[in-house]
């Protein structure tokens, strides 16, 4: 079982590190493989720097795939053809799941492999998402799955999101294992709401 994650300069970090996490604490082995458009270190959206030990060009065929959000002027930069980043995971698009997490879900749209799915993403970049090829989920809800298609919202959804995505390969007793083992029962000392939903703020240029 082989779980991609495509990384770029500028990700965020926990979208990357905290599914990461909670996957490798599985009983079941599965490896997490870190591609890039080149190996080597990965400067994160906050300076944290981490090895992708593969590129695309040598990438393994996944049997998942996690596209990852980052800083908006990264999401900008894999836009672009020159990058590499949308013609690799339209490689991987035969994938028995595809997933994002927060602002990679505007990545994957434009990929169009989330074409005619239900998705959502940051609560930031709904505007951008609603500008492709797919549903949008109303309100903002910490993943939606669609068909294989199973995608989040920001950055620390991918923990909700990861442990659903053990469930649907490896039934719901290995989940709650996880959640056990990683004491995963977000009890937050403030609770505070979503503001309101500003318009698109990545230059497709």
């Amino acid at each position: 079982m082989i779980i991609g994650m495509p990384v770029y300069h500028g990700v965020d970090l926990l979208d990357v590190a905290g599914p990461h996490e909670i996957l490798k604490w599985m009983s079941i082995p599965v490896e997490v493989e870190l591609v890039a458009r080149e190996a080597g270190d990965i400067c994160t959206r906050d300076g944290f720097v981490f090895k992708a030990g593969k590129s695309f060009h040598n990438a393994s065929k996944f049997d998942v795939l996690w596209v990852p959000g980052g800083a908006p002027e990264a999401l900008n930069a894999q836009m672009k053809k020159e990058s590499g980043y949308l013609d690799f995971l339209n490689t991987q698009g035969n994938a028995r799941y595809i997933c994002s997490v927060c602002e990679g879900g505007v990545l994957l749209a434009a990929s169009g492999l989330a074409d005619g799915y239900l998705m959502t993403t940051h609560w930031a970049f709904i505007p951008c998402l609603s500008q492709f090829n797919v549903k949008v989920a109303e309100g903002f809800p910490r993943f939606v799955l669609d068909r294989n298609r199973l995608t989040g919202g920001g950055i620390s959804s991918g923990l909700d999101e990861s442990l659903k995505l053990i469930a649907l390969l490896f039934g719901d007793e290995t989940a709650k294992d996880v959640q056990a083992t990683t004491q995963y029962f977000p009890r937050p000392p403030v609770m505070g709401e979503i503001p309101p939903t500003p318009g698109c703020n990545i230059n497709w240029s």
